[in-house]
């Protein structure tokens, strides 16, 4: 059997954009052919999957970078470079993506056949062709394709069901699991039998649902004791949890308190302590079952439907099944996470940049200064006047101006240094 992994690391990378050419038109008895350069292919894009034959995320445990192709470089006779195949990866249904850095949430993977950009791929580079002016005929450059950057990304998966069964290990939930539905989980009478989530479809009343058995949940459960981060996640998309109590006492545990302890652990994890809860009352077959169960149902005092069953004898299954049926019914179906978007690379126009002075020398600094800097023929002067162009119209000649550069100033940008012309 597969090893159960619900969380993993994965480090992406989409393909650069191809860098644009520099041609100019080629044929007998046409001297001065205009330029021709095409324009560099996209880069592919990354994309994630939701698979449905796929439930553990062990196989990024093994394989955890990916990259997805460049796109080509342009070619004369205005040829478009041919664009990056996209870089397809399989995630399990309920897969939660978030960057590494910032823990921003970026992709939800709640819907079998659900796919998702996470990167996209870098644009191509303008070729040649793109700078010719009744001025400038003959321009001796082209664009870069748009580099992308490698992130860092972890996975979380996060189970897709309707009910969701929780409680202290050992009170019956994966027994509980086995008669509703057709599930076979392990079971055995000893703790923590349940490693991993086991889902089985219930249809009760004409209504199919997905009921979870999560892993045994004990107190400290949200500060990491016992199996609790580990699977207090699996809870989240549940629309209905239904506690579990060994009502018999039979290991020297007060069901009430049991209770009570592991509410207190919803509360604590993020909102599930307001989720809409069914008491079970497990092991009513056993002696002292009785007494316990008036108890806890005084002590609930109606705040939740409360059921006495016995899994072992199957007894008492019907009307709380009925309850299950019935309140889901009632209740909205679960949201998906909300999504945040990468921020992609700023253009050089938008004013992403920073003037500083070090040591006597001007440096400007940005996301976009490096592909810009890319973009310049140095021995062209054509290019180096649309260098100084652009500069001029991003806003970067009086940034400068204002931080005190002068003519003649030694201005650094990405590894190029030159002297400031106003």
């Amino acid at each position: 059997m597969a090893q159960f992994v619900d969380r993993a690391p994965l480090t992406a990378k989409a393909g650069n954009g191809g860098n644009g050419c520099v041609s100019f038109h080629r044929e007998k008895f046409v001297q001065n052919g205009g330029p021709d350069g095409g324009d560099g292919g996209r880069g592919g894009d990354v994309v994630l999957l939701a698979d449905e034959n796929m439930h553990t995320l062990l196989d990024f445990r093994f394989h955890s970078k990916y990259e997805a192709k460049n796109g080509g470089d342009g070619g004369p006779n205005r040829m478009t470079g041919k664009r990056g195949e996209d870089l397809l990866i399989k995630v399990p249904v309920g897969t939660v993506v978030r960057e590494k850095e910032s823990g921003a949430l970026v992709a939800d993977m709640y819907e079998a056949g659900r796919r998702k950009v996470l990167l996209s791929g870098g644009r191509g580079g303008w070729g040649n062709m793109h700078f010719a002016t009744p001025t400038r005929q003959a321009p001796n450059f082209a664009k870069p394709g748009m580099k992308t950057e490698r992130h860092d990304f972890y996975l979380e998966l996060k189970s897709i069901a309707d009910v969701g069964l929780i409680g202290y290990p050992n009170v019956g939930k994966s027994t509980i699991l086995s008669v509703v539905t057709a599930a076979k989980p392990k079971i055995a009478n000893y703790h923590f039998t349940t490693l991993t989530p086991n889902l089985g479809l219930v249809r009760h009343q004409d209504n199919d649902f997905v009921m979870a058995d999560i892993p045994g949940i004990i107190e400290g459960a949200s500060q990491g004791a016992g199996l609790g981060l580990d699977f207090l996640r699996h809870v989240e998309r549940t629309r209905l949890l239904m506690h579990v109590v060994d009502i018999s006492g039979m290991e020297g545990r007060d069901p009430v308190e049991d209770l009570d302890s592991i509410d207190r652990e919803l509360a604590a994890y993020g909102d599930l302590s307001s989720r809409p809860q069914i008491v079970v009352c497990n092991k009513m077959d056993l002696p002292g079952a009785d007494e316990q169960f008036e108890r806890l149902k005084r002590h609930v005092n109606g705040k939740w439907p409360v059921f006495a069953v016995s899994a072992a004898s199957s007894k008492g299954f019907k009307e709380m099944m009925d309850c299950v049926s019935e309140t889901l019914s009632k209740l909205p179906k679960a949201e998906p996470f909300a999504e945040e978007e990468l921020p992609e690379l700023p253009a050089i126009s938008e004013g992403a940049f920073e003037v500083r002075r070090s040591e006597g020398v001007f440096i400007v600094e940005g996301p976009a200064i490096t592909h810009l800097v890319d973009s310049v023929n140095f021995d062209d002067e054509e290019s180096l006047n649309w260098f100084h162009h652009t500069l001029r119209k991003a806003g970067i000649i009086d940034a400068l101006r204002a931080e005190g550069a002068e003519e003649g100033s030694t201005v650094r940008m990405a590894d190029m240094e030159f002297d400031f012309i106003d």
